[in-house]
C-alpha cells in the first residue's frame, strides 16, 4: 500500500521539481545579453592613513553604472562617481575627499536563487582626490602635513568587487556589495568601497 502511495506522490512531484528548475534557469538566462545601470550609495573607506598612528576615516558619495551581460556568467561594466562627504580623520584636522572617479570592472556571476546572484569583479579604477589640513603647524597634524594635496599620490590601480543582488521588481535589482577601490602606492594607504542602490537591467 506504501509503495502504491509513494509512486502517484513521486509523479507529482516530479513535474514541480522540472518546473521550478525550467523557471530558474529560464530566469538566469535572461539576463544573457542584457544591458544594466544602477546607482549606489557608496561609503569609501580610508584605511593606514599617515605616517605613524595609521588611521581609518570614511566618506560617502555615489556611483554610477553600466553594464553588459556577456553571457550567463560574465558581465563587464564602467562606474563613476564621486564624494559628497569628506572623510575626517579622527584625532587630526585632516580630511580626505574623492572628486571623481571611474572604473572599468570584469567579473563572473552566479545565480543561487532564481531572483538571487552573487557576484565577483576586478578591474581596474582611476581617482582624483584632495587632502586638507587645517592647522598644519599643530603637532597633531603633523604626520599628516605630506598628504595635504592631490591624494592618492598613486591615482590608477588594481581593485575589486564582491557582491549580491536579489531582484525585487521586474528587471530591478536591490545591491549590496563590497571591495577595494584602489592601494596607494605612494602613501600605503588603502581605499574599500561599500554600496547599496538599484540596478535596472533591460
Amino acid at each position: 500500500m506504501n509503495k502504491v502511495l509513494r509512486t502517484p506522490a513521486a509523479l507529482v512531484l516530479m513535474p514541480a521539481c522540472l518546473l521550478f528548475a525550467h523557471t530558474a534557469l529560464a530566469q538566469e538566462s535572461l539576463r544573457e545579453d542584457k544591458h544594466y545601470v544602477g546607482l549606489l550609495v557608496t561609503a569609501f573607506n580610508h584605511r593606514s592613513i599617515g605616517t605613524v598612528s595609521k588611521e581609518s576615516a570614511t566618506g560617502t558619495g555615489g556611483t554610477l553604472i553600466a553594464g553588459s551581460h556577456l553571457n550567463d556568467l560574465f558581465h563587464a561594466e564602467f562606474r563613476a562617481g564621486g564624494g559628497y562627504r569628506d572623510a575626517e580623520v579622527p584625532g587630526s584636522d585632516f580630511s580626505l575627499s574623492i572628486d571623481y572617479f571611474a572604473s572599468w570592472y570584469i567579473g563572473l556571476h552566479y545565480p543561487v536563487t532564481h531572483y538571487a546572484n552573487v557576484y565577483g569583479q576586478a578591474g581596474f579604477s582611476f581617482i582624483h582626490g584632495t587632502g586638507k589640513l587645517g592647522y598644519p603647524e599643530e603637532k597633531r597634524n603633523a604626520e599628516f602635513r605630506e598628504l595635504e594635496g592631490d591624494f592618492p599620490d598613486s591615482s590608477f590601480g588594481v581593485g575589486w568587487v564582491v557582491g549580491l543582488d536579489v531582484e525585487v521588481l521586474n528587471d530591478t535589482f536591490l545591491v549590496f556589495e563590497g571591495g577595494k577601490l584602489l592601494k596607494d602606492t605612494g602613501t600605503d594607504a588603502n581605499i574599500f568601497q561599500f554600496s547599496t542602490g538599484l540596478k535596472y537591467e533591460f
